[in-house]
């Protein structure tokens, strides 16, 4: 977990004052590549790490080697913890490096730095295919979460109906390259699709947010909702088992593969929220997907290959 790797660079350069990428690279067991990315990825996040060359040079962390980590400023620690934070929803490693950290920091950072390390998250798991660059908006609500402060959102919904919301920000997640903010509103906890946010004005007003809050389970409880939504429509496929996960980039998470069959086609489970939505996304596969069940499935393929065979079907035959 690269998260792990960053935590451990900084540490090793704090022991020993000056490391060289080839140094690093041996005592963390990964390439010389890797080792110099994972330096520049300190560096590019604001940590004060740079690079001497010549004749007994290397990387070095501004103020020389220390036991504690007061050579940070509290806006570098902060860079660092939301460079690092995500990773610990995923990797036990990476949440006690970061924990250890913390303890590390001057007393007057800490609560930044936490908050910095809460403030955002990855949830790896696609809910389709996605390629989206990271919104601008991203580092301003970033910043608003780790200063606790009000935000004025003006923003538009899938109806594109706009509105203005002063929100509570609490966190960001990262999913299939869609980012979400997670807020209190005057009507409770709401997430707000961040690439939909066409206006955030950060306010000095001090932002609310329950004691017991934590990001990753705010965000299960949005994902058990949305799945909930996303899956009220089931169906079975048969298809040809090389096919599958084909399949599986476009139903993401929707998609469970029962097994082979003995013709060389697997049985596979599909959820979409309607039935036009299965039948949309099989229409282009024809005759190579054999849908099982449900009806409505099957009655959705039929109203669209008649309609294409209306529009495009030659004339006479």
């Amino acid at each position: 977990m690269r998260a792990d790797r960053l935590v451990a660079t900084l540490l090793l350069m704090q022991s020993r004052g000056r490391v060289t990428a080839a140094e690093l690279a041996y005592e963390l067991a990964v390439s010389v590549a890797t080792a110099r990315r994972d330096l520049e990825a300190l560096s590019a996040a604001g940590i004060p790490v740079y690079p001497q060359s010549g004749r007994g040079g290397g990387w070095s962390l501004v103020g020389g080697a220390r036991t504690d980590l007061s050579g940070l400023s509290a806006t570098e620690a902060q860079a660092l913890f939301l460079l690092v934070g995500p990773a610990a929803a995923v990797s036990g490693e990476a949440k006690a490096a970061l924990r250890k950290l913390v303890r590390a920091l001057p007393q007057t950072f800490r609560a930044d730095a936490e908050a910095a390390a809460g403030a955002t998250m990855i949830d790896s798991t696609r809910w389709g295919e996605r390629d989206r660059p990271r919104p601008h908006m991203v580092e301003l609500l970033q910043a608003a979460v780790v200063r606790r402060r009000k935000v004025r959102l003006t923003y538009t919904n899938s109806a594109r109906e706009r509105s203005e919301r002063l929100v509570d920000p609490w966190g960001l997640v990262d999913k299939d390259d869609i980012w979400y903010l997670l807020a209190g509103t005057e009507r409770g906890q709401r997430t707000f699709r961040v690439d939909r946010i066409v206006g955030a004005e950060p306010t000095e007003l001090p932002a609310e947010r329950p004691d017991d809050f934590t990001l990753a389970a705010a965000w299960e409880e949005v994902v058990d909702q949305m799945e909930q939504r996303r899956g009220a429509t089931r169906a079975t496929v048969l298809i040809e088992s090389r096919f599958v996960p084909i399949l599986r980039d476009h139903f993401g998470r929707h998609c469970h593969a029962d097994g082979e069959e003995h013709d060389g086609r697997t049985r596979v489970r599909l959820a979409a929220p309607t039935a036009l939505d299965i039948a949309r996304n099989l229409a282009g596969w024809g005759a190579l997907v054999e849908v099982l069940e449900p009806r409505s499935v099957r009655a959705e393929l039929a109203r669209i290959g008649s309609e294409l065979a209306g529009r495009y079907g030659e004339p006479g035959r």
